[in-house]
């Protein structure tokens, strides 16, 4: 017998892959979590029924939300992420020298417990003494620290369940608040064939907050669609400015000096959506 897990990415759409054995299943505080060993892409860790990441496409996403603004700020001293209890987020981060601290703050510290568990390679920096972890919300952290980070990488899950705050224009003037005066953040703001009204909102809240907006995107083939993208809001720093010969290689692959300005070049409809 065959064991199959189907991700419903619309209510007439769907990913599938082929199941070895089921590492966790659980309802925690917050979410259904599940471990899955898939034959395709390994480890699989889902949240709610959505694929959040695996083993062998992970970095893709992991080194798009990190690498982008960290070569954009200049001295990127305090990082904070919000969400990515998977740690692979803290892991890209910390290849940043002139990173003196990475503070996660994830709502679920379940999926901490199981990604440090199931998935080590993954979150295996999450013990390092230049990172702090905080299981808390992370809505409510941004509020009480203002004036506090350089960076801030918004790595949540969709717009449902204990993201949902997580995509409101008072999220984004809290996180404006929360960065010092040259600061940048970082969000995923999903795809743009079943999400399109996701991006032109969250690109309207953000330009309503930040000087500097910018949309960039990523192939990750086990979100929906593939074509996954990020929005910047940045105070002061352009992403397009960067002179892509200051990149240093990093061990990365997926994101390389030359990625740098040519994630930001949308698909025309793509560009459309972000246009207003």
């Amino acid at each position: 017998m065959e064991l199959w897990y189907t991700e419903k990415q619309t209510e007439s759409y769907g990913i599938t892959a082929k199941i070895k054995y089921t590492h966790v299943s659980e309802q925690t505080e917050f979410q259904k979590l599940d471990m899955l060993e898939t034959e395709q892409f390994g480890t699989m860790l889902v949240l709610d029924g959505m694929v959040m990441t695996t083993d062998k496409d992970e970095f893709v996403y992991h080194e798009m939300m990190a690498h982008p603004v960290l070569f954009t700020h200049p001295n990127p001293k305090h990082v904070l992420v919000v969400g990515g209890g998977d740690g692979g987020v803290i892991r890209e981060v910390l290849k940043h020298p002139q990173v003196e601290k990475a503070v996660l703050v994830e709502i679920d510290g379940k999926v901490i417990e199981y990604s440090k568990r199931y998935l080590p390679n993954i979150a295996g920096e999450l013990d390092n003494p230049r990172v702090e972890v905080i299981v808390n919300d992370g809505f409510m952290h941004i509020h009480d620290h203002k004036n506090s980070y350089d960076v801030i990488m918004v790595d949540s899950t969709e717009p449902v369940g204990p993201a949902v705050n997580l995509f409101t224009r008072g999220f984004y003037q809290g996180i404006y608040d929360a960065l010092k005066e040259e600061g940048i953040f970082v969000a995923q703001t999903d795809n743009p064939w079943f999400k399109d009204d996701l991006i032109r909102n969250v690109n309207r809240d953000v330009k309503e907050v930040f000087p500097i907006v910018r949309v960039y995107w990523a192939n990750v083939p086990t979100y929906p669609s593939g074509l996954w993208t990020f929005t910047i809001g940045s105070k002061k720093y352009d992403p397009l400015a960067v002179d892509e010969s200051s990149i240093p290689e990093l061990d990365t692959k997926y994101y390389t000096p030359r990625l740098h300005k040519a994630a930001f070049v949308l698909p025309k409809f793509v560009e459309d959506l972000v246009k207003g």
